[in-house]
């Protein structure tokens, strides 16, 4: 409790505030008011309004009550030791979900795209060569991306919904020889869980780094980084992690780092410069940290607790819930008459499953209907799978029976109520 000095100091000083504005105004700081011409926007001077939604979309999804209460905790600073005492705690949530004991484990200060830019910056130099697997729109992403900084970029590409045997990859390592070659386990915009197993020996054989996205797909279907010789693997706070968006955590093995900080060249983002963030996040051995960028406080602190809940539930219990409520999906889905767009059920991915658009219908009709009337987001395709799909995502706080029996409920009701062309 506040000493009485203390609370009569503040209330003196409480009182002369509205005095020395009038006499500022009177002695000269109204010439300077006048200077301004845009008045106060009204939208600003209301308060915030959002509504509630059922995500049931691709991502991002709804959050507990318990992460939404951490990330609303009182912010401190971003080098505080209790800040860094968090952020340790984040890297080892990190390395149980994507079960690696990488030391350079980190979250990045932004979406998936942010970690997604980091691999890419760190570990390809202009003029080296890349291999993209393209068979939706995360690779689309990537080649495009190393494009941009000077790689020479090749790519596999397949329609959303095919995978690559490890067949296809070896011949087009061989042909190509690339120091990175890129594949999407979670592709979100498709619906597909690609298979991992024996890929990461593949580029090992032929002195590749193999970077994975697991955006969609982390904490839903299995995933060993360590096991499965994945060298970067990346993913998103907003998905089955349970987390609002803004955090994307990523690791690299020590051949990945080994290849990283001996570069010729510096990477072309500062603010993705591994050489910085490692040292930010207390990776480089070194024992002081220094100031990088200022980090979202409050997204830590979500990304932490959301970590938690994970480490509790436990990694295999999560996969097999994220199965369970899928297969039990699927099988309304079914029932409903409607067409499951991955037809190999070890494919799909349990997270996110996409329906072929039922046929005569307008699939933004029936998107916009479900929104209407049942506050419900599902979306349709994404890049290459725009037309060809709907995207229905049960992921993390939202994986459960009971929703899924409300998204199955919405459909039937918009595939009754929404018209049908004749043709």
């Amino acid at each position: 409790m506040m000493p009485r000095s203390v609370l009569s100091r503040c209330a003196r000083l409480t009182q002369q505030v509205p005095l020395e504005s009038a006499r500022s105004t009177k002695h000269g700081v109204q010439r300077g008011m006048s200077s301004v011409t845009i008045p106060p926007p009204a939208c600003m001077l209301r308060p915030l309004e959002a509504p509630f939604r059922y995500l049931f979309g691709p991502g991002p999804s709804n959050v507990p009550p318990r992460v939404l209460a951490a990330g609303g905790r009182p912010i401190i600073g971003h080098m505080h030791s209790e800040m860094f005492g968090i952020m340790n705690d984040i890297k080892k949530g990190i390395q149980y979900a994507f079960q690696t004991s990488n030391n350079m484990t980190l979250a990045m200060s932004g979406s998936g795209h942010t970690a997604m830019e980091c691999a890419v910056f760190n570990i390809v130099e202009p003029g080296e060569s890349v291999l993209v697997a393209i068979n939706g729109i995360w690779g689309e992403r990537v080649a495009e991306i190393a494009e941009r900084m000077g790689a020479k970029v090749h790519t596999l590409v397949k329609t959303p919904g095919e995978h690559f045997t490890n067949a296809e990859i070896e011949r087009a390592l061989a042909k190509h020889k690339p120091v990175l070659f890129f594949l999407t386990h979670g592709e979100s915009s498709a619906g597909l869980v690609h298979p991992m197993d024996g890929i990461g020996d593949i580029c090992h054989k032929y002195n590749c780094m193999l970077l994975v996205d697991s955006v969609a797909s982390l904490g839903a279907a299995p995933l060993l980084m360590d096991q499965q010789n994945i060298d970067i693997l990346y993913t998103g706070s907003q998905k089955a992690l349970n987390a609002p968006p803004g955090t994307a955590p990523v690791s690299f093995s020590e051949r990945a780092c080994h290849k990283m900080f001996n570069r010729k060249t510096k990477p072309v983002s500062y603010l993705l410069d591994m050489t910085h963030l490692s040292n930010y996040w207390g990776n480089d051995g070194k024992p002081e940290r220094i100031y990088h960028h200022t980090g979202p406080v409050s997204g830590f602190f979500a990304l932490r607790e959301s970590l938690a809940i994970l480490a509790e539930t436990g990694l295999e219990n999560s996969w097999r819930h994220h199965t369970e409520v899928a297969e039990y999906f699927w099988k309304g889905l079914e029932d409903l008459g409607l067409k499951l767009f991955i037809k190999d059920k070890d494919l799909r991915l349990p997270s996110v499953t996409t329906i072929a658009i039922p046929e005569g219908y307008n699939w933004k009709e029936l998107l916009a209907y479900i929104m209407k009337h049942h506050q419900i987001e599902f979306t349709g395709g994404l890049g290459p799978s725009v037309g060809m799909v709907l995207r229905i995502g049960l992921m993390g706080y939202n994986c459960n029976k009971a929703n899924a029996a409300m998204a199955l409920a919405a459909l039937e009701d918009a595939l009754k109520q929404c018209r049908k062309s004749k043709a």
